[in-house]
Formats: C-alpha cells, sequence, structure tokens
C-alpha cells in the first residue's frame, strides 16, 4: 500500500520569519503517524511521500500534476490500496480511485477500520459498526454501477421504482436506528454502575491522552493490572476500570479510556459517548502526554478539542492534572527544562514529570491524586482506647488514617480522612470521642 501526506503548506507571518502556531504539526511526524495508522492493521506500507499543497481541489484534493505522478508509483510498488492522510469528500475519493485504478482510503476511514479490528465487547462493537455505518451512508455517491439499476414500478404506471442507492441508504438508516437503541441501554447500565460506584463510595479517576501517550502502561503501572500496552496507535480500546489504593488507605477507581488523535472523525466522537461518559462523570482526570514527542504540543491541542466537545473545560485546573510521560526517554538537560517549566505554574496547574515504564513520578502522581481528591474531605480527630482494635481496624476500612499518636493514658488519637458522606457514620459511631479538625 501506498501513504500519501497531502498537507497545506504553513502560511508564513507578514514579517516572513516562519509560524510562530506552537500547535502547528511537523510534516514528517503527520507522515509518520499515518505510517503508524497502517501498520496498526498490519497493512504493508510500499511507500510513503508528502504532497505539499497550497490549495485544496474540489474534485480530486490533490492538484493535476500530483495525481498523475502518484500514478507512476501506484504501477511501479504494484498497490492495491492508497491511504489518503486527510478527510475526502466522497467524490474526492471515488475520483482518485478511477485516476489511480486502485482502492482509496481516507483518514477517517482508516481510523475506522482501526477501530473495528480493535473492538473486542459487545459495546465497543456496537459503537464502531455506528460510526462505520454514518460514514458508509456519505459515501453512496453511484461509485459501483449496481447502484444505478432501478428496482420496483410497473411500465409506465408504476413510475422508476426505488433506486438502488435509496434501498441501501435506507437499509443502513434502519440498522443505525436499531444500534442507537441498543446503545442507549448500554448507556443506561453504565448509568447504573456509576450510580453503583457512588454509592460506595469510591471516586473515578479517568486517564485520557493521544493515542500511544502511555496511558495503558501508567495504569499497568498504577494499579498493577495487566492491560495491554504496546507502543502501537490504537493498542487500547475497550474501557478498562480498575481500584487503585492511594497512599492514606484510600482507593480510586482508575478508568482507562481510549486514546485521542488529531481530526478524529465527529462520527466516532458521537458514536463513543456511552464510553467517553466514563470521563464525562470522572472525579478527576489524568491527561497523560507524551513529552518526548515532537509534537506533543499539538496532541495537547488536539485532547483538549475532544474534552470541549465532551463539554469538559480544560482551562480551570481543579479537575484536570496533565501527566508528563516518557521522561525515560530525554536527555538530563532536557528533563531539568521541564521541571523547571512545570515548577513556574501554579500549584494547581503543575504539571507532573513520570515515566510510566520505569516507575519515575509514579508515587507523587499517586499523592498529588490523593491530594486533589481530598479537597473537599473532612478531617476528623478520633480517640480510642489502645487496645480498641476493632475500631481502629474499622477506620483504616472505611476511612483514609493521616497519623495515630499515643499517649501515656493508654489511649490513642487518630486523625482521619473522610468523605463527606462517611462523617456522619463516623461522628455516630465514636459519639464523644471524635471532633472535626482543619486538614
Amino acid at each position: 500500500m501506498l501513504v500519501i501526506g497531502p498537507y497545506l503548506r504553513q502560511r508564513r507571518p507578514a514579517g516572513g520569519a516562519g509560524t510562530d502556531d506552537v500547535h502547528a504539526r511537523n510534516t514528517e511526524a503527520r507522515l509518520d503517524e499515518a505510517r503508524g495508522l497502517a501498520r496498526a492493521i498490519d497493512l504493508t506500507v510500499a511507500d510513503a511521500l508528502i504532497a505539499p499543497l497550497s490549495q485544496i481541489r474540489p474534485a480530486t484534493y490533490l492538484g493535476k500534476g500530483k495525481v498523475e505522478e502518484i500514478v507512476g508509483l501506484v504501477t511501479t510498488h504494484h498497490v492495491d490500496l492508497v491511504v489518503m492522510d486527510c478527510a475526502l469528500s466522497p467524490v474526492q475519493q471515488r475520483n482518485l480511485e478511477k485516476a489511480w485504478s486502485t482502492k482509496v482510503l481516507d483518514r477517517t476511514g482508516l481510523i475506522l477500520e482501526i477501530f473495528g479490528r480493535r473492538a473486542k465487547t459487545k459495546e465497543g462493537t456496537l459503537q464502531v459498526e455506528l460510526a462505520h455505518l454514518k460514514y458508509q451512508r456519505s459515501r453512496l455517491v453511484r461509485s459501483w454501477t449496481h447502484l444505478e439499476r432501478q428496482r420496483g414500478g410497473f411500465g409506465f404506471l408504476g413510475g422508476p421504482g426505488e433506486t438502488q442507492i435509496e434501498a441501501d441508504r435506507r437499509m443502513i438508516g434502519e440498522r443505525i436506528v436499531r444500534l442507537e437503541a441498543d446503545l442507549e441501554k448500554v448507556q443506561a447500565t453504565r448509568r447504573l454502575h456509576r450510580a453503583a460506584r457512588k454509592r460506595v463510595p469510591y471516586r473515578v479517576v479517568a486517564l485520557v491522552g493521544y493515542t500511544n501517550a502511555g496511558k495503558s502502561t501508567l495504569f499497568n503501572s498504577l494499579t498493577k493490572a495487566k492491560v495491554q500496552a504496546a507502543d502501537m496507535l490504537f493498542a487500547t480500546l475497550d474501557p478498562t476500570l480498575r481500584q487503585v489504593r492511594l497512599p492514606h488507605g484510600g482507593h480510586a477507581v482508575l478508568s482507562d479510556t481510549v486514546g485521542f488523535v488529531s481530526d478524529l472523525p465527529t462520527t466516532l466522537v458521537a458514536a463513543f459517548r456511552a464510553t467517553l461518559e466514563e470521563v464525562i462523570e470522572a472525579d478527576l482526570i489524568l491527561h497523560v502526554r507524551d513529552i518526548s514527542h515532537v509534537d506533543t504540543e499539538a496532541q495537547r491541542a488536539d485532547v483538549e478539542a475532544v474534552l470541549h466537545q465532551l463539554g469538559i473545560a480544560t482551562g480551570a485546573g481543579d479537575r484536570i492534572i496533565e501527566v508528563w510521560n516518557k521522561i525515560d526517554r530525554l536527555d538530563a538537560d532536557e528533563r531539568e527544562r521541564l521541571a523547571n517549566t512545570a515548577a513556574r505554574h501554579p500549584h494547581h496547574h503543575r504539571a507532573l514529570l513520570v515515566s510510566a515504564v520505569t516507575g519515575e513520578g509514579v508515587d507523587q502522581l499517586l499523592n498529588a491524586v490523593e491530594e486533589r481528591l481530598a479537597a473537599d474531605k473532612v478531617g476528623l480527630r478520633v480517640t480510642l482506647d489502645v487496645a480498641d482494635g476493632a475500631a481502629m481496624s474499622w477506620l483504616y476500612r472505611h476511612t483514609e488514617v493521616l497519623s495515630r499518636e499515643t499517649d501515656d493514658d493508654a489511649h490513642i488519637a487518630m486523625t482521619v480522612r473522610a468523605e463527606p458522606t462517611q462523617r456522619d457514620l463516623v461522628m455516630r459511631r465514636f459519639e464523644g470521642r471524635v471532633e472535626e479538625v482543619a486538614l
């Protein structure tokens, strides 16, 4: 197969000193990502090239000369598939297939193919099929001769009948309605699960980030789970939830979600809304970034754009912690520079430097997660007899024990942190022996 990167040339500002847009993508990195997307479904890339554009052509996206040049590459490499790293209109896709006499797939179609291969659960399969059908419905543009046939009708009285393209569109529409109904049941089930978790209650921490940023590796490091983690785009698709133990004995539920990517198809964002509701409802979001990547700032902007589509504000900082992952790939000078950059931000907006592979910085991350989740918890000081092991055990199970002090009168004072919903329970159980304290 052949990968084409048809990227618009960056316009220089009036001063002619080059672009100042920190979110502008490196074209080589974009092409390498497109190759990675192709390899994610075991496609063999015969060649890949960048096709700089000054403007997008309505008929073929590329200019006439570039289209003819690629004809030679298709013939030379005997390729049966060309991937265009852009979003093609149905007409552009049809015209390129005719010009090159081979199948053409755009970025949206390629991502849908990857998701179709990765989906394992019933929920994931439903979501991928829904997105694929919505995409396919827009591709019914009489690309094949069978779409020109008409059926039904009797002579002059019956009229032309229903065309094949209309029948295909109707069948797809009916299937979409059924899938949306099935996904509504999935959403209802997820709502029940979330309601059950809130009764425990466990706080939910969601991992989000660009695909291949190391979310699953970090997930495994924090939870000691064995979720698939590979140096591959979209290695994880279906969401996974595991319990994570916090430094002072508390617990939270950690959710690993599908990775984001630039130009993520809107049909996928809509179809995966049931899954992404885990992010919407999360108490805390860890935005995991591959800080070693050349396009890390552009990737950050892409993730924040998707979060914005989900209605999650990214500027407040109280609900999101940036995690700068893969620092093990950086030299000492670059690490120091990043650490100084992070230190200049206010405490609640400060990024944390970690390596999910080596474990460096993971303990500091857990402390930050605990601190952020404890923002609305209450502090209580409980006085017990040293011999009252049952009461101490109860406190360890239901609260976070911050400290314990023993006096000369065989009493032990335990400072604990509890959820607001647990406060009254502790006050009733230890009436006369408990008081609120500042944390």
